[in-house]
């Protein structure tokens, strides 16, 4: 019997899909054996390298399932994907749930925001409070050089003043505004005795590698970009879902197909061998 639609279209999106696994499984193994590679880059082949072995060995799997008539490779084909249809959803819910709190405080006179880890999700505030993963993320961070435009910046006052910093390179790279220390450029300021009360004016260091990466306003910028990236996957998410819904809705198709295509020729089979 021809091959089915469902089948033949499940073939074409799994091999599009093995040759995408291919240079996703690649990226994180080369991040990982990089010698000179950051912390944060040997931290990120890990999910990497399980993404591309998970997407090669489930794209095999519906391949020969429907292309070959496997039944039981296509039936741990579907399997694999209504899991990750679940996975999907429960953590785009999780996603909008845990960045629904929290937005930068805009500061009068300034084209920049500020931000408190206490406006942010509970969740997120006890993620980057642990020391040992604020360790991995402070080490990455001066790793990837976040403040160094700022260090080449030859800015007077009004211009930094005027300037729009990322949520990290607000939180970790100057110290707070409520601290009034002088501004003399790049990432150097003159520390004065200040009246204000937050803990963050006596973390503040003018040493490259201190700054304010140990500052609670240095966490909420994290907790922002963290809060804004999410929100951006947790929108590409949703499209990816509606696909590989209506992929898992095409593969339970050819499962039908290779389920009644067997049973058809076996029964021809066994009525040839009765007659």
């Amino acid at each position: 019997m021809a091959f089915r639609l469902s089948n033949n279209l499940i073939g074409i999106l799994n091999t599009i899909t093995f040759l995408l696994s291919v240079p996703i499984l690649g990226a994180g193994i080369w991040l990982g054996a990089r010698a000179d590679g950051t912390e944060c880059e040997r931290y990120l082949s890990a999910p990497v390298i399980a993404l591309g072995v998970f997407l090669m060995v489930v794209s095999i799997a519906g391949l020969v399932g429907a292309c070959c008539r496997v039944t039981w490779l296509l039936w741990v084909y579907l399997l694999a994907m209504f899991v990750l249809i679940v996975v999907l959803f429960c953590l785009t819910v999780f996603a909008f749930v845990v960045t629904n709190r929290g937005a930068g405080e805009t500061v009068s006179g300034r084209g920049y925001k500020e931000y408190r880890l206490g406006d942010y999700s509970n969740w997120l505030q006890k993620r980057v409070e642990s020391t040992k993963n604020w360790n991995r993320i402070r080490s990455c961070l001066q790793d990837s050089k976040v403040c160094k435009s700022l260090q080449d910046k030859n800015q007077n006052w009004q211009q930094f003043v005027s300037s729009s910093l990322s949520p990290i390179e607000s939180g970790c790279c100057k110290p707070p505004t409520s601290c009034g220390y002088t501004y003399v450029g790049g990432t150097d300021w003159t520390i004065t005795n200040t009246n204000s009360t937050d803990p963050d004016c006596k973390t503040w260091s003018n040493a490259a590698m201190g700054l304010c990466y140990d500052c609670q306003s240095c966490k909420a910028g994290v907790v922002a970009t963290v809060k804004r990236d999410w929100k951006r996957v947790a929108v590409v998410n949703i499209v990816f879902l509606v696909f590989i819904v209506i992929v898992y809705s095409v593969g339970c198709c050819a499962f039908r197909n290779n389920r009644r295509d067997n049973a058809y020729h076996g029964g021809w089979k066994g009525g040839r061998g009765y007659a």
